[in-house]
């Protein structure tokens, strides 16, 4: 009895306490609070609440823990939570597995616009208050692509032409109106980039960006895209721990939180990098444009023992490159069946549950088989296998690549690719880490000697203007002598375990040609086993099923090579 009434009186003064925050805050006060009555699950509530802000790490990532896992709050609680969560708790609960959104404020109402201007025109105002000089080519690019495609909107409104296109041959047609959904990814293309720099994101974040951004994505739910490049941009923004208030006040921790529930890999990708990146509690690694951790995406008390990396190559994707092979709907009886299981990304769904002690990460970067498709027609040097090494590495430092043991996974030129990053890793002491911690490599068709595919154009436009991987490809390539020469010398001394398997089977390009993309005499490194398998270059990476010879394979030499650290 003593105890209830002294609970009693302790809920007075704390709702007294909570009447007078609300009033000077002007926030609403939850009246659910009148029918406290002190019982421990309240108690308990509040007890998490302070333990989550406490000084002593482990105190508070066990309190968010135990927040998060507790499904048996109620409706006004979860509120609770939300309105008096800090910042750091808040990203917690976003990153916890399974947890519920109403621990998360909506995002805060768009003020009212004082103007009339269309959400493109607003981009454009945006870009055009970002710094011009001394511009990356790339961003430099975007930019005046994206001004150029908005700055016809008013033309093509009043019934002119609009020219849409600028990194090809561009087309003229007469419209009515532009899709503004047009304008805006031109826009946003050319705020990724610039997001890619540092000192930008200041501007975008004083120039009112996230508050412009979090109205886009409401308005744009219809277009995966669109949020996409937008989460992209809250990604990047986040790598700066001085912008994590900004983002916060600006609604994106509730939005990241749904967005991880998304059964879309690369939806759910791009929010959980986003998160990591806000996460300073619990990931000391930052993840920079490119780089996604497919596992774990959330936080777990499960140590990580090793690192795993994907790199995906010619025409590739951090995502698609390593899906299940696509399942052929004449000849299979039980697609239905299969379509539920079905991989939208192996590594992030077998080879997590096979391999849970392991993070994974898988890389992205642009590549192309004609400049004419080129997304970012700069100067050479920035596509060549060279340039690429130099950037990923300075990436892959970064996001902690070294710090564990680690084996590579590549397919096609994302094979040389790799070997360059040893290479030069290897002659710079800073990355020694990255050599000294590789344990294993994978490599899915590559081409050590030069690809078919630099022998043949595809049509015209390829054969006027192979882009410079292509051209790297070639079996007369001097570069890519020297780079596999060079490869071979250290990895022998450095005993490194090699797996190669060999496409046999040709590659249908285009509706004319079929050709063996990586034949196998050029999939042979010399050291290493080499394993042919009868699929065609694309579907060399991409197992038909859990319990194919290619995953299983490949499964078996991942569990071998890190046997200690698993």
């Amino acid at each position: 009895g003593i105890t209830y009434q002294a609970r009693k009186e302790i809920h007075k003064a704390v709702r007294k306490i909570l009447e007078t925050e609300a009033k000077i805050f002007r926030r609403p006060f939850n009246e659910q609070f009148g029918t406290f009555d002190g019982e421990d699950h309240e108690c308990a509530l509040w007890l998490l609440l302070k333990k989550s802000q406490s000084e002593d790490k482990e105190v508070r990532l066990q309190a968010v823990q135990d927040l998060a896992n507790n499904s048996h709050w109620h409706d006004y609680q979860y509120g609770t939570v939300a309105q008096t969560c800090d910042q750091r708790t808040a990203i917690g609960l976003a990153r916890s597995k399974d947890v519920d959104l109403r621990f998360f404020l909506p995002p805060p109402p768009m003020p009212k616009i004082k103007n009339d201007y269309p959400i493109e025109d607003e981009l454009r105002l945006l870009l055009v208050s970002l710094p011009q000089t001394g511009l990356d080519p790339c961003v430099q690019y975007f930019t005046s692509l994206a001004l150029r495609e908005s700055s016809q909107t008013l033309a093509a409104q009043r019934g002119g032409l609009w020219c849409f296109g600028g990194n090809g041959l561009p087309y003229c047609e007469t419209l009515g109106k532009v899709p503004s959904e047009t304008v805006e990814l031109f826009c946003l293309q050319a705020l990724v980039q610039h997001s890619k720099v540092s000192s930008h994101c200041d501007k975008i974040e004083a120039k009112g960006g996230l508050q412009l951004l979090q109205r886009i994505y409401q308005q744009r739910k219809d277009s995966a895209k669109i949020q996409r490049n937008i989460i992209r941009i809250i990604g990047n923004m986040a790598l700066d721990e001085r912008l994590h208030s900004s983002i916060v006040r600006a609604g994106w921790v509730s939005v990241l939180a749904e967005v991880m529930k998304s059964p879309h890999v690369i939806q759910s990708s791009h929010a959980s990098r986003a998160l990591a990146n806000l996460d300073r509690d619990m990931v000391k690694e930052k993840y920079p444009d490119g780089v996604y951790v497919l596992h774990p995406q959330y936080r777990s008390s499960q140590p990580i023992r090793a690192d795993i990396l994907f790199v995906h190559g010619l025409l590739g994707a951090a995502f698609k490159t390593w899906r299940q092979q696509d399942i052929d709907r004449r000849s299979d009886k039980k697609t239905s069946e299969g379509e539920e299981d079905y991989s939208q990304c192996w590594p992030k769904t077998w080879l997590a549950s096979d391999c849970p002690a392991l993070r994974i990460i898988s890389v992205e970067y642009d590549t192309h088989l004609s400049d004419w498709k080129a997304k970012c027609p700069v100067e050479a040097h920035r596509k060549s296998i060279a340039y690429r090494s130099n950037e990923l590495l300075d990436k892959l430092r970064a996001a902690g690549i070294g710090d564990r043991p680690l084996v590579w996974v590549s397919h096609s030129m994302g094979g040389l690719l790799v070997k360059k990053m040893l290479v030069d890793a290897s002659k710079n002491p800073e990355m020694d880490k990255i050599v000294n911690n590789t344990r294993g490599i994978i490599f899915y068709s590559v081409p050590h000697h030069g690809s078919q595919l630099a022998e043949y154009s595809i049509n015209a436009r390829y054969l006027l203007f192979p882009s410079v991987e292509v051209k790297e490809l070639s079996k007369d390539s001097p570069a890519l002598k020297e780079l596999n020469d060079d490869f071979l010398s250290f990895a022998k001394d450095k005993k490194f375990s090699v797996l190669s398997f060999a496409e046999t089977l040709p590659t249908h390009i285009g509706s004319m040609i079929k050709l063996h993309v990586v034949p196998l005499e050029s999939a042979k490194l010399g050291i290493g086993d080499l394993i042919p398998v009868d699929v065609n270059h694309l579907n060399i990476c991409k197992p038909k099923k859990k319990d194919a010879f290619l995953y299983q394979r490949t499964l078996k030499f991942i569990q071998d090579v890190l046997a200690q650290e698993l």
